[in-house]
């Protein structure tokens, strides 16, 4: 098998690899990038036709290259449907140069034996290098669901495009972040009836006071709080980007007939056990609401900013029944359910590094131990994980400081190995 020698060597070719390439490339550092598909593959492959971007244009920014730059026609309070944010990202490549090899997939990495070397093995070629930055993303292996009886066509949040791909009947969407509950509208607003099994979660206003939700959350601190910082819950925000942005109140979704369960217990066949905790979390997303609003205020007073009113929360829907009387199972076969889509999340796998940087953690899942992406076993970095240093670490927009520090760092280690 032929081998490459390249100083610093990125794998993965989407957001969080291509900033790193632009610091890299700013500094004169020497680097490649491998991506196992195309540029921006994840959001090509397992994402759905109808989503859009979750920030506005505004805040679509990776580093030397914005999209108000890329594109200064666009609107800067829109949101980009996923075809802009895949064309973006892959324009933002050409436009810095970034030197990507695509249809190169990474299977592993060790350390060359009696060598300072990280040996980074893909079908057909070794590359050698003094670095290796792993920016595969945060979310690459959806996570386990039990198996269903009968004929119910089962998928991941992943896998799903639209309605026209799923059997007749209803459906039954498990999961309430933004994946599962925007499908679940979607379906809904489709003529299907959609029972959506609810998780913990917050809700957050798209606009407040005339500023998007996303503004708030950089002026109030909340994008830069690293995880010693951070004093609220870890839970997904109910958000979208579809038709201009608008609040997800699910209580809204049940008056125009979805059927809300609480979380999925155990599956028995076709038999589902739900818990009786659908008051509660839906009592947590109320309580979040109200806290967005009052850290908002608090941060237009302490910073002396000059905006307009809160505009009063529109009434909300009375409670629908199943908050009353819970459902407590459901026979799929009965309710004529016959999809299934597990919105239940994904994440990172890093079996294929066989390198000494991982803490104890219970399953199969394989924890990087780092400080702000830098890791003990030297040359070995990650990037765009979440909370790498910050809240926005995992975002879009957080990838430039990221890869700027990592990049000094790289450098800097380069710099010293010369001078021995």
């Amino acid at each position: 098998m032929p081998s490459e020698r390249v100083e610093t060597l990125v794998i993965g070719g989407g957001q969080a690899g291509l900033a790193m390439s632009y610091h890299l490339g700013l500094r004169g550092a020497e680097h490649l990038v491998l991506e196992r598909g195309q540029i921006a593959e994840r959001w090509r492959s397992e994402r759905w036709d109808s989503l859009h971007f979750q920030s506005p244009n505004w805040n679509m920014n990776l580093p030397g290259w914005p999209r108000m730059a890329a594109d200064p026609q666009a609107d800067p309070d829109a949101f980009s449907p996923l075809r802009e944010v895949t064309g973006y990202i892959e324009r933002y490549a050409a436009a810095i140069r970034a030197p990507v090899r695509t249809g190169c997939a990474a299977l592993s990495i060790s350390r060359r034996t009696g060598s300072r070397e990280l040996e980074v093995q893909t079908d057909d070629a070794c590359y050698l290098a003094h670095n290796v930055v792993v920016a595969t993303g945060p979310y690459q292996v959806p996570r386990a669901a039990p198996s269903l009886g009968g004929d119910v066509f089962a998928l991941h949040s992943t896998q799903y495009r639209n309605p026209a791909q799923l059997p007749e009947g209803a459906v039954l969407v498990v999961g309430s972040g933004n994946s599962g509950v925007q499908i679940a509208e979607e379906l809904l607003r489709a003529g299907r009836r959609v029972f959506l099994s609810v998780s913990s979660h917050e809700r957050i206003q798209r606009r407040y006071r005339g500023k998007d939700c996303i503004w708030w959350l950089i002026a109030t601190g909340s994008a830069d709080s690293t995880l010693r910082e951070w004093k609220g819950a870890r839970l997904s925000r109910l958000m979208t980007g579809v038709d201009g942005g608008y609040d997800i109140d699910l209580r809204r979704l049940a008056a125009d007939g979805l059927v809300l369960l609480g979380r999925v217990e155990a599956v028995d066949n076709s038999r589902i056990a739900i818990a009786d905790d659908l008051a509660s979390s839906m009592a947590h997303g109320d309580e979040s609401l109200e806290a967005f609003a009052r850290r908002c205020d608090e941060a237009a007073k302490a910073l002396q900013l000059d905006l307009p009113p809160a505009d009063p929360l529109p009434d909300a829907p009375p409670d629908p029944p199943e908050l009353q009387a819970p459902i407590r199972h459901v026979d799929l076969a009965r309710e004529n359910i016959r999809t299934v889509i597990w919105a239940n999340g994904a994440h990172a796998e890093f079996g294929w590094i066989d390198l000494p940087v991982f803490g104890q953690s219970p399953g199969p899942k394989k924890t990087p131990v780092h400080a702000r992406g830098v890791t003990a076993e030297a040359g070995l970095y990650f990037l765009g994980l979440p909370w790498l240093h910050k809240w926005k670490s995992a975002f879009l927009f957080g990838a430039d400081e990221d890869a700027a520090y990592l990049a000094t760092h790289i450098v800097d280690r380069v710099g010293a190995n010369a001078s021995r």
